[in-house]
């Protein structure tokens, strides 16, 4: 049983996507975010997924915090109707923000952003300056050749196979929850255990 209130932070997309499965899966896990008792914190955005998983959060009751650079809230575009919204002067000043608040992370599908803000958080628990869980969201396949990628810099000796393990993968909203939820009442139950969060997917 989680002891207190948790954090999520999902990296998506400003745009629709073209299936309309992305935007449902942005809307599903919102829900299942806020239904399972659990914060959302999110680039701050009304757009496309982002504002999909905000929307979706806010509406079952739930708690989101936002981060935004002034010059995107400055376009329009931040969301007024968090519980937090947070201003911040750049890009780097809003992923620290969010990488510190958070206690789990989840890429759906996106663009540019999205892989930059998501592989700078793996990278640092490659480097080991944060070990919390690291979900894709892999709908319809989407990072079917983000995954392979990292499969073949392992082959290459780039990506060491133990970090690899670090990347966890599920298929929808409710298997990423439901992998993050293990890894962190493992962590409660357990603190000095070592086992590889990939075990969580089995």
């Amino acid at each position: 049983m989680l002891k207190s209130k948790k954090w999520i932070c999902v990296f998506c997309g400003s745009a629709d996507g073209a299936s309309p499965a992305y935007l449902e899966t942005a809307r599903c896990l919102g829900r299942l975010i806020a239904g399972q008792g659990h914060g959302l914190v999110y680039g701050g955005a009304t757009v496309g997924a982002m504002g999909a998983v905000a929307d979706a959060a806010l509406g079952t009751g739930g708690e989101v915090v936002g981060v935004i650079p002034d010059v995107i809230m400055d376009r329009e575009i931040g969301h007024t109707g968090l519980t937090e919204l947070h201003v911040v002067r750049t890009m780097h000043e809003r992923k620290a923000l969010l990488a510190e608040r958070a206690d789990a992370f989840v890429a759906l599908p996106g663009g540019y952003g999205t892989l930059d803000e998501f592989i700078e958080i793996l990278t640092w628990a490659q480097l080991r300056i944060h070990a919390k869980p690291c979900v894709f969201v892999n709908v319809g396949g989407y990072y079917d050749g983000l995954l392979a990628f990292f499969d073949r810099a392992v082959a290459e000796g780039f990506i060491k196979a133990e970090n690899r393990g670090l990347i966890l993968v599920a298929k929808d909203a409710a298997e990423a929850v439901g992998i993050i939820e293990r890894a962190w009442n493992l962590r409660e139950e357990a603190p000095a255990h070592d086992a590889r969060l990939d075990e969580l997917v089995k």
